[in-house]
């Protein structure tokens, strides 16, 4: 494997949480419109996201048993979006194709509905499980538009632990020169612990990572490794992953999640016990198969590893961010942080 670097892709950034609650909209509003003037969008612009973050605060408050918003700034290839995630627990949506038609509006919200969310928005999606929930996806790009697909398309999401504002885990994905055009890098960190102390760490590893010039996931992990001592340490996860030749080689130390998925089927890569940047024994690569229309999932211990692909009908055809939002959704263990990356072959 090469020793050229290439560039930041896309990465975990800050995102700002907001739960359930009657001040929801109110606070949303003004979130969303602090990051859109804080990456410079038009009034205009600004305006049609704090109409689509009201939608979707209203329709929790009015429909679901208990959600939040996430909202964030993404931001990839120098160019900058606004994204709105809404996350709830039930009931989810019994007629999803018509949920979607523009126009049709939920009882008692302002009633623009779904359809026109995904009209105002540049980028949308939504993954609807009955009884158990639902993950709303609107991405507003400062010029209007949406970038060109990859053949790979990577996103994640990181949430702290309740009470704490730093998130311990982290995770960032960059492209890689030497492989083709259709290679990704990944990584994966989950700061030992919580709090200020776990978020230093993730970000030294993060650090590391961006800054490593080699493209094999040992020899990665081993710069984070290096960049990690005289911290708390850390499980980390290092995955390359080849479209072309249709192949996932990871390398991982510590308790963090990684398998390549398809609608229906599961195929776990390996971590050695160990803490990176404190006890790390001889680090190992593992290989899958990466065919087109499955994902690598890498996630950590903050999400439950006992979720199997066909527990989510549907999902994997979605957007990494939403595949990622809605499995944290649904597997996450509210007692630590949790954060997830997701790699997707083809799916555009």
């Amino acid at each position: 494997m090469g020793q050229v670097n290439g560039g930041l892709l896309v990465e975990a950034g800050d995102v700002h949480w907001l739960r359930a609650d009657v001040a929801l909209a109110a606070a949303a509003r003004r979130q969303a419109a602090q990051l859109a003037r804080g990456v410079c969008f038009p009034e205009d612009l600004v305006a049609r996201v704090e109409l689509c973050v009201t939608e979707m605060a209203t329709n929790l408050l009015k429909h679901a048993h208990d959600g939040s918003l996430a909202l964030r700034v993404v931001r990839t290839g120098g160019r900058a979006a606004v994204e709105c995630l809404s996350l709830d627990n039930g009931p989810g949506i019994d007629d999803l194709p018509r949920a979607l038609l523009d126009g049709t509006s939920t009882a008692g919200s302002l009633g623009i509905g779904m359809g026109a969310i995904g009209r105002l928005a540049d980028v949308s999606g939504v993954h609807s499980l009955r009884g158990r929930g639902t993950v709303l996806q609107a991405r507003f790009w400062a010029d209007g538009q949406a970038p060109a697909p990859r053949p790979v398309e990577a996103d994640g999401l990181t949430r702290p632990i309740g009470g704490e504002q730093m998130c311990g885990d982290t995770w960032t994905v960059r492209t890689v020169s030497g492989h083709g055009p259709e290679a990704l890098l990944l990584m994966m960190c989950d700061g030992l612990g919580h709090g200020p102390l776990a978020a230093r760490a993730a970000e030294r590893a993060a650090d590391a990572f961006r800054e490593s010039t080699r493209t094999n996931p040992v020899d990665v992990l081993q710069d984070i490794h290096r960049n990690l001592r005289g911290t708390r340490g850390a499980a980390v996860a290092v995955a390359l992953v080849d479209a072309a030749a249709q192949r996932v080689h990871l390398s991982g130390v510590g308790n963090v999640t990684a398998l390549v998925g398809t609608a229906d089927t599961r195929h776990g890569l390996l971590s050695v016990p160990g803490i990176v940047g404190v006890q790390m024994p001889r680090a190992r690569a593992f290989e899958a198969p990466f065919p087109r229309g499955s994902a690598l999932v890498m996630h950590t211990d903050g999400l439950s590893d006992r979720w199997k692909p066909a527990d989510f009908p549907g999902l994997f055809a979605q957007d990494p961010v939403v595949v990622a939002t809605q499995i944290l959704n649904q597997a996450a263990v509210r007692r630590d942080d949790a954060g997830i990356v997701v790699a997707a072959h083809g799916r555009r």
